[in-house]
């Protein structure tokens, strides 16, 4: 007997499942509103960094004329880099509350491409970060030598 090609393969998930994905549910959107909190906060101090680090570059010398735009400058990058992981997170937060109320294989898996897109870009962000410390590293060791 021959095995087909593609096999439909199903799942059941269980009171215990369910009420675990519930409480996930809760976590990963508790976290992902923190976080927006957080973000929108970083923001507003972005707008203010420049006049407030400008008014601290007069009266202090050796510091960077442009330290204020420097500074609002990277904010905002950080919070356009860290907005991506926080709504992949509620995304999923919602979708699989959806999906567990509806019974809907569809939004469940929705529900976990979300989560599987904040993984990767949190997997991809921290490869970056240790590339950059190890790079930041030598080339300390370098300066050294």
């Amino acid at each position: 007997m021959k095995q087909p090609i593609t096999q439909l393969e199903q799942i059941t998930i269980t009171k215990a499942s369910k009420s675990h994905l519930i409480e996930i549910a809760k976590w990963t959107q508790f976290f992902s509103v923190i976080g927006f909190v957080f973000l929108f906060f970083l923001f507003v101090f972005a707008l203010f960094s420049v006049p407030v680090f400008d008014s601290i570059t007069k009266t202090n010398v050796g510091i960077p004329d442009n330290l204020g735009f420097i500074v609002t400058v990277i904010n905002i990058a950080t919070c356009f880099l860290y907005f991506f992981p926080l709504y992949y997170l509620l995304q999923f937060s919602k979708k699989i509350k959806k999906a567990l109320t509806t019974k809907n294989d569809q939004m469940l898996a929705n529900a976990f491409q979300m989560l599987k897109s904040h993984y990767k870009f949190i997997g991809v962000l921290t490869i970056i970060s240790i590339s950059l410390y190890f790079l930041f590293f030598i080339s300390a060791l370098m300066g050294l030598l």
